[in-house]
């Protein structure tokens, strides 16, 4: 549980959907998984989300968030992560999913004190986005329990929101398949508590080749 009021009205409000990191423009591949007919209803979208939340980048993110937490006073091991959450990325467009995320979040979090992310920043360029939570939530003193489900909460509460719209869902299914995926938000906050980076990596391969294949539909709303 988080001990601090002022620690959980930052995490909300850093992880907001009016927070400006530009979320509402990537869809993580769901446009393509639309368009090919994976994703058609809320039950399919449930499915595909359950998927990548537990097998896919969902973990993978909430990793890497854990451990940036760990090593948000430590420069040099930070450096190390934030290097490796951009290399882990399977395609040029989930790069510049994170990527645009996480540079933006910095720049947005200053009205908070962001340190260590300008530091972060100068070191190693791009900063994917579960690294830059990750080490401002451990630099704020924000318990890493409640970072990470607050990350995978909003990840899955971005990709139904993109879906609402390229389904088409209404506003209820997708408020439905938020409420199913309670369980499976707790389950891999839990699961990821004791993961090493070395249990980086996942199977969501159907996932990883929409990102792929989105760079090249002919018709696109989002930019993943």
């Amino acid at each position: 549980m988080t001990a601090d009021p002022a620690s959980l009205l930052r995490l909300l409000a850093w992880l907001s959907p009016a927070f400006p990191t530009g979320a509402f423009a990537w869809s993580h591949g769901i446009e393509w998984a639309v368009e090919s007919g994976d994703v058609r209803d809320a039950d399919s979208l449930r499915r595909w989300l359950e998927d990548v939340l537990r097998h896919g980048s969902g973990r993978s993110d909430a990793i890497l968030l854990r451990h940036a937490h760990r090593a948000a006073r430590d420069a040099d091991r930070l450096a190390e992560i934030a290097e490796l959450a951009l290399a882990a990325l399977p395609s040029r467009e989930r790069r510049a999913e994170s990527a645009g995320q996480g540079n933006a979040f910095a720049l947005a979090a200053a009205a908070w004190d962001a340190a260590p992310l300008p530091a972060l920043a100068a070191r190693v360029g791009d900063i994917a986005y579960p690294v830059a939570v990750g080490a401002l939530a451990g630099a704020q003193g924000i318990a890493e329990d409640d970072a990470a489900l607050g990350l995978l909460h909003g990840f899955a509460a971005s990709l139904i929101s993109a879906a609402v719209r390229l389904v088409p869902l209404g506003q209820s299914a997708g408020l439905a398949v938020q409420a199913a995926l309670s369980p499976t938000l707790l389950a891999v906050a839990a699961a990821t508590r004791d993961a090493t980076l070395d249990d980086l990596g996942g199977a969501c391969f159907r996932s990883d080749l929409a990102a792929m294949r989105h760079e090249t539909q002919y018709t696109r709303l989002f930019r993943s």
